[in-house]
């Protein structure tokens, strides 16, 4: 075995608020790679709890990739939280039945932003909130507290209420090269092998390994 199982729901076994959590969610609309975990001292095998309004109804996904580091805290709002805009009046009166289900909005009246995608080795920090349709770019990184409501490019540093960026991580040239890389990708053994490259800030040295079995 090449470093922890990804099979493992505690890959730390005396630190439980760590948890893989492609092993406990049970949702097929929210898509988890391997590694993922979430840190959650209270409950960190009902991450779902996080995926606030994905009703059954709901087409939307939530997908995140591998290698991505979830704080305590944070939540992704989906699509089911969207009110119809065009109106006066944004109450949803239909839900309460009763007569007032004839003003039952179709689906194309109802704002649709898409899935919400985190790339790989994204790290999202403490109560951190994903609003519906965002899309998270590869090795980006959220601030604590951030409210993300637009897409924010790989290797990007983002913060704030509304999220605004704060730096690129990497210059443009840096950032393509490692999307190209996309260490996330090569099997463990691969993987394990080259930790101390994939740490480091040496591009060359992680190019020098990229097409090595």
């Amino acid at each position: 075995m090449y470093g922890a199982n990804p099979k493992d729901i505690h890959p730390m076994p005396k630190f439980p608020q760590i948890c893989f959590i492609k092993n406990t969610v049970t949702n097929p609309k929210i898509i988890i790679g391997d590694y993922t975990y979430y840190d959650d001292p209270e409950d960190s095998e009902d991450f779902e709890r996080n995926v606030l309004y994905h009703y059954p109804f709901s087409q939307d996904k939530l997908i995140i990739g591998k290698f991505c580091a979830l704080a305590r805290g944070i939540k992704f709002i989906m699509n089911g939280a969207n009110h119809k805009l065009a109106g006066f009046s944004t109450y949803p009166f239909q839900i309460f039945g009763n007569g007032w289900e004839r003003v039952t909005p179709r689906q194309d009246e109802l704002p649709f932003k898409g899935d919400t995608i985190v790339g790989n080795d994204v790290w999202i920090g403490y109560e951190s909130i994903i609003m519906p349709g965002v899309k998270i770019g590869d090795g980006a990184i959220a601030a604590a507290k951030s409210v993300v409501v637009n897409d924010v490019p790989p290797y990007t540093i983002v913060g704030g209420n509304p999220a605004q960026i704060i730096k690129p991580r990497f210059s443009a040239k840096t950032i393509k090269i490692l999307l190209e890389i996309a260490w996330w990708n090569w099997d463990l053994k691969k993987i394990s092998a080259n930790l101390e490259k994939i740490i480091a800030a040496d591009l060359d040295a992680l190019l020098s390994v990229k097409d090595q079995d």
